[in-house]
């Protein structure tokens, strides 16, 4: 009699999961923006970088030396290469397009195709086979994305290979998904992974802003304030979350959510900066908000 009332309830639990989990990290991947926003008026977006993964790799390293099993060397290098590919050449190349006179428009609308990368690998790499429904969700929710972006798109006068760079930091991130998921590099505790990887960034990007001049951070208000809502939110639940779901639910289906970070990241422009919103935004959104329902529903 027990048995039944029980199973319903995990049920229900698990149906909850990940509409929260979704939330979560729709508004830790949109918030990048409000970081970088604040402290790239202080510094380079290489320093800014460079701290941000420095300070969050610091923060994580007590905890991933007296909280969980002894690392093996191997798994040190597996994560290492993670934080190669997920967060040196991910963030890293959308910094230096930016730098090269990409549009922060065109980038962002870039980046934010990265679930339509994921779904397109998730087939040959992990035999997850996306159903008719999935496919018309992941048009729909493109579009919504479009719609949204449109007014910002321009092209500039940036060099061609720049214009590669972008397209390239996003495949390497959607390889990097694709991967954590097929070599279950979850066996590994997810603090002591972050930590390494991040770490692993911060060596990267340190090299990268030592070429452009020096790594000491500007002692301003705004630096300080971007920075930790970068380490805080934008890495510490952003990566935390993504890698969670990725653990728990289909990969396309995770990604599928971060086609809202363009609408969700208007909304914080405005909020916090008061960038005007428009009914193209709202029409987006919408449009999005019904692609990601369609690919994300069981």
């Amino acid at each position: 009699m027990t048995d039944q009332p029980l199973s319903a309830a995990a049920s229900n639990n698990n149906r909850l999961l990940w509409p929260l989990l979704a939330t979560l990290l729709v508004v830790g991947w949109s918030s990048g923006f409000v970081g970088i926003r604040y402290a790239a008026e202080e510094a380079s977006v290489m320093l800014v970088l460079f701290w941000r993964t420095l300070l969050s790799g610091l923060i994580l390293l007590p905890f991933a030396l007296a909280i969980g099993p002894r690392i093996s060397l191997r798994a040190v290098l597996d994560q290492a290469l993670f934080g190669v590919m997920a967060v040196f050449l991910y963030l890293g190349g959308f910094a230096l397009a930016i730098e090269q006179r990409v549009p922060t428009g065109l980038v962002a609308l870039i980046a934010d195709l990265l679930p339509l990368a994921i779904a397109g690998l998730s087939q040959p790499v992990l035999g997850e086979r996306l159903t008719r429904r999935q496919w018309l969700g992941t048009v729909v929710a493109v579009v919504g994305v479009l719609i949204v972006s449109f007014e910002s798109l321009s092209f500039g006068t940036a060099p061609l290979w720049a214009y590669g760079l972008t397209v390239g930091s996003m495949f390497v991130f959607a390889i990097a998904s694709v991967l954590y998921k097929r070599r279950k590099s979850h066996q590994v505790p997810l603090h002591q992974g972050l930590c390494i990887q991040t770490l692993t960034g911060s060596v990267l990007f340190g090299l990268c802003a030592m070429m452009q001049g020096d790594l000491v951070p500007p002692m301003t208000l705004n630096f300080a304030m971007g920075t930790a809502w970068l380490v805080l939110i934008a890495t510490f639940l952003a990566y935390a979350v993504y890698y969670t779901s990725l653990r728990l639910f289909p990969v396309a289906k995770v990604s599928a959510a971060i086609y809202l970070s363009p609408p969700v990241t208007m909304l914080w422009a405005w909020a916090l900066f008061s960038e005007p919103l428009t009914l193209a935004m709202f029409l987006g959104l919408a449009v999005t908000l019904a692609g990601v329902w369609l690919t994300s529903r069981d």
